[in-house]
């Protein structure tokens, strides 16, 4: 007797409708068969080796249509992570949605600078400043949690979604003020500010490939210097002597971000590279008091 697999057509089983998805984003994406693969994973609430494993198995009419429809939503430029809700980044899994950029890999180089920096036994304050998602905030308070975090934004909706993320993981070495920049820190002085600022100038032509995501968080003036040059030049009086500020920045800002630190007074200035090899997260010290 003929099973039910038996009886489906070949084109709807998982392994067929991943080949048609991945087609249908090669001109979109640069991991079409990433994307697609993370898509059905979610409309099918399993994880993503299950379809490798059981390729031969029916997508059922109605999963096949939620994962079309994500697909062709994949097609117009939304990112995968809006998609799915979800998205990895260092060891965690952040909420995010449309109110919060997508947490990029490079960006962990920054956690790592900033965890090379930190004490792993004894207490110490850091503020993130302009944290989104809270991905970097959140990285750094489940890695020290003898450390303090605060992280700030100027949009309320994105602290919504870093106070989820915070109440998702469960971190209680946390705690979020909304603010521009310094605004939110008052009179405290950190031992560490650490921040992934708009650094994208207006003409860059990647830009046309992110027009889902929130343009403020992405896109600075004076060709994406403007941030870096403010949080350079503010962040020594909310430092305590000692303290380290790090930024991120783009690959080409490298020598404008030690050029700024170094004119602000920083000391002991170099620059980090990210996975790809390539100048990303730039990073000095206060004078120390004699």
């Amino acid at each position: 007797m003929p099973t039910v697999l038996d009886q489906t057509d070949a084109a709807d089983r998982i392994r067929q409708v991943l080949t048609r998805a991945t087609a249908r984003l090669h001109r979109v994406s640069d991991t079409p068969e990433l994307d697609a693969g993370l898509l059905l994973a979610h409309v099918l609430d399993k994880p993503r080796s299950f379809l490798f494993a059981h390729g031969g198995n029916a997508v059922a009419p109605a999963k096949r249509a939620a994962f079309e429809a994500l697909v062709e939503r994949r097609r117009a430029g939304e990112p995968v992570a809006y998609l799915v809700g979800t998205w990895g980044f260092w060891s965690l899994d952040l909420a995010v949605d449309a109110r919060v950029l997508v947490p990029r890999p490079d960006t962990e180089t920054l956690v790592e600078t900033a965890l090379s920096l930190l004490p792993t036994d004894q207490p110490a304050t850091v503020a993130d400043l302009g944290t989104g998602s809270g991905a970097i905030a959140l990285a750094i308070a489940r890695e020290r949690p003898n450390c303090r975090v605060l992280a700030t934004d100027a949009s309320r909706d994105a602290l919504a979604v870093a106070t989820h993320n915070a109440e998702r993981l469960a971190l209680d070495n946390i705690d979020f003020a909304e603010g521009d920049w310094f605004a939110a820190l008052g009179d405290t002085r950190f031992d560490m500010i650490v921040s992934n600022p708009p650094y994208v100038a207006e003409d860059d032509p990647h830009l046309t490939a992110l027009t889902h995501e929130p343009r403020a968080a992405l896109v600075a003036d004076d060709n994406g210097c403007s941030c870096l040059r403010r949080l350079a030049e503010g962040a020594a009086a909310y430092l305590v002597p000692g303290g380290w500020l790090v930024l991120e920045h783009g690959p080409d800002q490298g020598f404008f971000a030690r050029h700024v630190l170094g004119r602000c007074g920083f000391r002991d200035v170099r620059t980090d590279q990210d996975l790809g090899d390539r100048p990303r997260v730039t990073l000095g010290m206060t004078r120390q008091v004699r």
